[in-house]
């Protein structure tokens, strides 16, 4: 049996993190990955889909170059060199990584992993016994019971499908279905949106997430909410969804049926109970320091965490988080509070902190600033069509407890909020702030 000190499994960033702890310490580590170094979001996630996402925002700007006084024709997309130019730009990224673990002197195995016992795992024919044993897996899309789910596809393939559809249905009301689904919309694709649960993009503030509705609607995206899918087949060389929705069943027809319904941890294969690691309804029960609590020696980061966001930032960072603590003990926690999200729509949302919602559910008094930013000279010089951002301020205190943009450039404004909430920095002495202007971030003075 081959010893190490620390074995991971998972190549993608939070596996990635935490050999930045662990081998600065001197301690032997090994990665063992089933796929491609870097795991779904440079390979078959966020870096691809930014590249689709890159290309709608040409688009965005050329349907409104008219507001500049610019005369253009009707554009055309090339999806298929579109999505050439996108495998083109990721391709490198496993080598890339493949060397960078090399130079830092990590031993990478390629298979699939499964216990053998509590310290020790089996990767084909080898076995290695490590000391501490990680779980970042990540995830994979959740499976949906219905008939004909096998007709479905996902984001991964979405993502290298050459051939643009007419007509897309994206099952589950979440972040990548508006993502993409505003990407084929721009595209000229005919986009339906089917959501079980009566609100969109949950996590989000509902005033952000209904200023997206309104905008993917005049996009010609059909929304649909407490929309229940019975069953998909083919018919007629498409694809028939048949769905209820407030008691009335109706049809949608379309040649892609994407399955949005969120992600769930890739756990399943690592034979867990012979790790003596105890699920619960799916999920591995963890501590504050992101320890199994039924085996201590085993940690879990990444998206195979639960109870986290699924970002690729929060992945780093939650195995940094795991390597400090195996090499100094358990004494680091992660800390989610002042971590941003972002959603790349077109135009985008932007989050950071609590929503309104959840402030007045913790009874805390605070001030809402709500702006509707078209006016401003700064969203009517790009003509924007949605400029809109929410501040919420902890009144005795003059604490950002949260902030909400959508459109005017929230996805890097967002991350100056971030840094005043994390640091202290009060409502007041953000506003006190001179900017360079004329920039969106100076209007954050006028915002609160």
């Amino acid at each position: 049996m081959e010893k190490y000190d620390v074995v991971i499994l998972g190549g993608g960033n939070a596996g990635m993190g935490v050999t930045v702890a662990t081998r600065a310490a001197g301690l032997s580590v090994a990665m063992v990955e089933a796929r491609d170094l870097g795991g779904t979001c440079p390979n078959r996630g966020c870096t691809p889909k930014k590249v689709l996402v890159a290309a709608a925002h040409a688009l965005d700007e050329i349907e409104r170059a008219g507001c500049h006084a610019i005369k253009t024709a009707s554009p055309r997309l090339d999806w298929r060199a579109l999505i050439e130019r996108e495998k083109d730009i990721v391709r490198d990224i496993p080598s890339r990584l493949s060397a960078l673990m090399a130079k830092r002197g990590v031993d990478v195995i390629s298979g699939e992993a499964a216990f053998i016992g509590s310290n020790a795992i089996r990767v084909g024919t080898r076995e290695l016994a490590a000391r501490n044993i990680v779980i970042a897996t990540g995830s994979k899309p959740r499976s949906l019971p219905i008939p004909g789910a096998e007709h479905l596809t996902t984001s991964d393939e979405v993502l290298s499908d050459p051939v643009l559809p007419g007509a897309v249905v994206f099952i589950g009301g979440g972040g990548i279905a508006f993502e993409l689904g505003h990407v084929y919309a721009r595209a000229g694709v005919e986009v339906t949106i089917l959501e079980a649960l009566p609100q969109l993009l949950g996590g989000f503030d509902e005033d952000a997430v209904a200023q997206l509705r309104g905008e993917s609607e005049r996009l010609g995206i059909g929304i649909h909410t407490k929309a229940w899918v019975k069953k998909v087949e083919k018919a007629n060389g498409r694809l028939r969804v048949s769905l209820a929705r407030d008691g009335i069943e109706s049809l949608v027809y379309a040649d892609r049926v994407v399955n949005c319904a969120g992600r769930v941890a890739n756990v399943e294969g690592l034979d867990l109970g012979a790790g003596v690691i105890v699920q619960r309804e799916g999920r591995i029960e963890i501590d504050d320091h992101l320890r199994s609590r039924s085996n201590p020696d085993v940690y879990v980061c990444g998206d195979a965490v639960w109870n986290s966001p699924q970002l690729s930032p929060v992945a780093t960072y939650e195995g940094e988080i795991v390597g400090r603590n195996i090499v100094d003990g358990p004494k680091h926690r992660p800390d989610y509070g002042h971590i941003p999200a972002s959603l790349y729509s077109i135009p985008a949302v932007a989050s950071v902190g609590l929503t309104e919602a959840k402030a007045r559910e913790r009874g805390l008094r605070v001030k809402v600033h709500v702006n509707d930013m078209q006016g401003w000279l700064s969203a009517r010089t790009y003509a924007e069509a949605v400029a809109w951002s929410k501040i919420i301020i902890e009144e005795p205190t003059d604490r950002i407890v949260g902030a909400h943009f959508v459109g005017h450039s929230g996805e890097e404004l967002i991350h100056i909020f971030a840094l005043a909430m994390k640091h202290g920095i009060t409502a007041q002495g953000l506003s006190e702030m001179v900017y360079g202007f004329p920039t969106f971030s100076a209007d954050i003075r006028n915002m609160m």
